[in-house]
């Protein structure tokens, strides 16, 4: 494995941040970006109590949150086998919304002329219609996927209200879905504060 890889790890755990258990966050009880989901899944019952509450969430170390990404967020759904240009940006989102960030880059895989089914797997049609798209755009296809991303997040918060405080900070700018999709976004197409002011008007 990469030392490349592992920085990647390294960076979304640190973007993650640590313990939280935000009743309006359908992960749940969540530390450094691991879900009580997601261990539960794995079977990580760190105090061997029997049963996987947010006490064995609270327990995670740093380091076991990398190796979880690694092994099931990154390598199990084949990520590594996309092109280069795709791979801290769809890892960093696999962490984020799991089979939705394949659902996202196979959306725009279609819009870009290829013809795959959309159903958050990456198999062979996938990395193939990957490899074809980024060969086509290859100083572009990051950026698209960041803005089909950052669509995605608005969409859920136009949808739900009480994930809209995800997208938008109490002050009015920028919340932390957004500003992390535009980590992986180019400046230039980074949306402008009176762009973002007018995206988000009909939230009230």
């Amino acid at each position: 494995m990469s030392s490349d890889v592992r920085q990647m790890a390294e960076e979304i755990v640190a973007r993650e941040g640590g313990y939280v258990n935000d009743p309006d966050d359908p992960g749940g009880a969540t530390n450094y970006g691991v879900t009580i989901h997601t261990m539960r899944r794995l079977g990580l019952d760190l105090d061997g109590d029997g049963r996987i509450t947010p006490e064995d969430v609270k327990r995670l170390s740093r380091d076991q949150a990398v190796q979880i990404f690694l092994q099931h967020y990154y390598h199990r759904p084949r990520i590594a086998e996309l092109p280069q240009a795709l791979h801290e940006t769809v890892f960093d989102m696999y962490v984020n919304a799991g089979g939705n960030a394949v659902k996202i880059l196979q959306r725009l895989l279609n819009d870009m002329g290829e013809r795959i089914g959309v159903d958050g797997a990456i198999g062979p049609q996938t990395i193939n219609a990957a490899q074809r798209a980024a060969a086509k755009a290859p100083d572009h296809i990051a950026d698209a996927y960041g803005i089909a991303r950052r669509n995605y997040y608005f969409a859920i918060a136009d949808r739900r209200p009480a994930s809209r405080k995800y997208a938008r900070s109490r002050a009015g700018g920028k919340g932390g879905w957004i500003k992390r999709a535009e980590e992986f976004i180019s400046p230039r197409y980074h949306l402008s504060q009176a762009e973002f002011a007018a995206r988000v008007a009909s939230w009230g």
